[in-house]
């Protein structure tokens, strides 16, 4: 009977506090946005697609729009102007992140260049190490050979397939590549083989670099509902914990084996553990060691989605296949292998990856940033403290901007200048600003060259089962936006 009592109690103080907050938000000047439903708020309407629904709210309530995620405040900026207000304009006020509960709660936000603030020694330190060794002109040129001998692997192994009749799993031995040409730059070791007993697999550290991206992907209620922090009713800690534990099973056994080298007099192999050892001086240099090539591993998965995604599309393109064929064979001709410095002659593979990305950002929201300070952008406020994101996605469909802008047409960058390193936000994938990804440099490399080594050395065509059912388009969403469905392709020896 009491409980039937407070019942009507509990649903008044619930309406008033959510008439209270709607009242709030209209006098703190927010950008316009959908009608929030009480405690929910906007979750409830942004589906398995967030990206998507977020743009199609986009085409009702303009570029930049306040929605309220749970108990969250988030804005999103969905047009170029909106992003460039957001990571160029007012850089400083928004290059803090806003920190997943599952990566504040595993520690590493503190550690992990990718969720620490800009205003930390330790991202500094990180960003000077990333900018001025790792991810240098004069150190990516130098690992030029690496990564050739890494994509003629792998064209070795696709023709032994072909041989065979067997279907390509284009998703593994890609990713089995990158992880392998990533690899051998942090610390001269391969850790994957493409002939292992699972046709291809990057084996079990790379399962492990999956479900870490996936795990982080998940949507987690925490994220809308801090106060219910303590519970974590998903159990994505605990998830995740375990996983960290075998990450840093593999990156320790690596600081160790470059320790013992070092303590035996051997030479140092100039890879970018020798760099990190060498600045450390103290235990905590260790777990920076660790913090940093986990993070620089979970970067192979965007470079293996683009390659992923740009075999989709030209499977399905046999006019933009074509194309791409024919430079190959007027640029390249004979030559077995393809060179960095040749990259720059091919105006036409140049144009695909940038197509990919425009249609298939790996991260289709970016990582989310946050409001340092309260700060006005095109009339409205947008309040300290606010989680902001930028949908790439939606900016890459924006009609205003691009001709047709769910087709695949490479031709659109081919008399356009436009590049996809910060400065043009009609195409931004890898983020603008100070928070742009500090891997930009290794990541475009490594993804034209096995994009071109892929379509030099072979024809490529659909499996008739697929062929005739059509390839799976769907995406999966998360941190990275994966296929569904791996793609499984025919290669075809050019002779």
């Amino acid at each position: 009977m009491e409980l039937l009592l407070y019942a009507p109690c509990v649903v008044l103080l619930v309406s008033l506090l959510y008439l209270l907050r709607l009242f709030a938000d209209v006098r703190r000047n927010l950008p316009p946005g959908p009608r929030p439903l009480p405690l929910v708020g906007n979750l409830l309407e942004l589906g398995a697609q967030p990206h998507r629904s977020l743009a199609r709210f986009a085409e009702r309530h303009g570029p930049l729009m306040a929605l309220r995620l749970g108990a969250i405040t988030t804005v999103i900026a969905s047009s170029s102007d909106a992003a460039r207000d957001i990571l160029q304009r007012h850089d400083a006020a928004f290059s803090t992140r806003s920190v997943p509960d599952i990566v504040r709660a595993c520690g590493h936000d503190r550690f992990a260049m990718p969720w620490l603030p800009p205003s930390s020694t330790q991202w500094r330190a990180l960003r000077k190490v990333c900018s001025a060794e790792l991810f240098a002109p004069r150190r990516l040129d130098a690992q030029q050979s690496l990564r050739r001998e890494k994509a003629r692997r792998l064209a070795s192994h696709v023709a032994r397939m072909a041989r065979e009749g067997a279907a390509v799993d284009v998703r593994s031995v890609v990713f089995t590549t990158l992880l392998n040409m990533l690899s051998c730059t942090l610390f001269s070791a391969d850790l994957a083989d493409l002939d292992d007993g699972r046709a291809g697999s990057a084996g079990e550290f790379a399962d492990t670099i999956v479900e870490f991206a996936s795990t982080v992907g998940v949507p987690n209620v925490l994220d809308y509902f801090p106060a219910v922090a303590a519970l974590d009713p998903q159990r994505l800690r605990r998830r995740l914990s375990r996983v960290f534990t075998r990450l840093f099973a593999e990156f320790d056994g690596q600081i160790e084996r470059c320790m013992r080298e070092r303590a035996a007099g051997e030479p140092p192999k100039n890879d970018f553990l020798d760099v990190l050892l060498d600045d450390r001086s103290t235990e905590d240099g260790q777990r920076f060691d660790r913090q940093t090539l986990r993070s620089l591993f979970a970067g192979v998965i965007q470079a293996q989605l683009t390659v992923q995604w740009a075999m989709v599309e030209l499977l399905q393109s046999p006019s933009s296949m074509a194309k791409a064929r024919e430079e190959l064979t007027r640029v390249i001709g004979s030559k077995p292998e393809i060179e960095e410095s040749d990259i720059d002659r091919l105006e036409y593979l140049r144009a695909i990856v940038k197509e990919t990305f425009r249609l298939h950002p790996p991260a289709p929201l970016l990582l989310p940033h946050k409001a340092e300070r309260t700060t006005e952008i095109g009339g409205y406020t947008v309040p300290k403290g606010t989680t902001v994101l930028v949908n790439i996605w939606a900016i890459g469909q924006d009609r205003k901007v691009w001709l047709e802008p769910s087709k695949f047409m490479p031709e659109r960058f081919l008399h356009r200048e436009l590049d996809f390193r910060g400065r043009d936000f009609e195409l931004i994938p890898f983020g603008s600003g100070r928070r742009i990804c500090p891997g930009l440099p290794l990541a475009v490399r490594m993804v034209n060259l096995m994009l071109a080594s892929l379509l030099h050395r072979f024809e490529w065509r659909l499996p008739p089962e697929i062929e005739k059912n059509g390839v799976d388009m769907a995406a999966k969403f998360g941190i990275v936006m994966s296929l569904s469905t791996p793609l499984q392709a025919i290669a075809i020896p050019i002779q």
